[in-house]
């Protein structure tokens, strides 16, 4: 299993990253999600974090957005995915785990960090779910 921190990552980047493994057949599971950041300014990322979550979709059906730091990560992982609904997409999403924190059992592992980039404007994911 592949334990990748989360933490200063872009969240684009590092979906791609996790999608990628999990297709090759790795099991990844994604730790500290809520340090993931979203690159760009900070006021136009929380308002249309804030519309998404308000639009539920016709007779309160759906698409409904996720509330949780695992959730939108994962959310953004499975976007990277073929097909999720179906054949190699579904068995990928599978394999893909995301924690807000390092639980007890992955303590153990070692951290695979990607590259973190410059100096840049950006909003932790963690920002997001506390403004409901």
């Amino acid at each position: 299993m592949k334990v990748v921190e989360g933490k200063g990552m872009p969240l684009g980047r590092l979906a791609s990253y996790v999608a990628k493994e999990a297709l090759k057949g790795e099991e990844v599971a994604v730790v500290n999600c809520g340090r993931v950041i979203i690159t760009g300014n900070s006021k136009s990322i929380e308002g249309d974090f804030q519309i998404k979550r308000s639009r539920i979709g016709s007779s309160q059906k759906g698409p409904k957005h996720p509330a949780t730091n695992e959730k939108i990560v994962k959310r953004a992982i499975r976007g990277m995915l073929p097909n999720h609904r179906e054949g190699r997409g579904r068995e990928a999403f599978k394999r893909v785990k995301c924690y807000s924190k390092i639980p007890e059992n992955l303590k153990s592992e070692k951290l695979f960090v990607l590259e973190s980039p410059k100096k840049i404007k950006f909003t932790q994911v963690q920002d997001l779910t506390k403004k409901k």
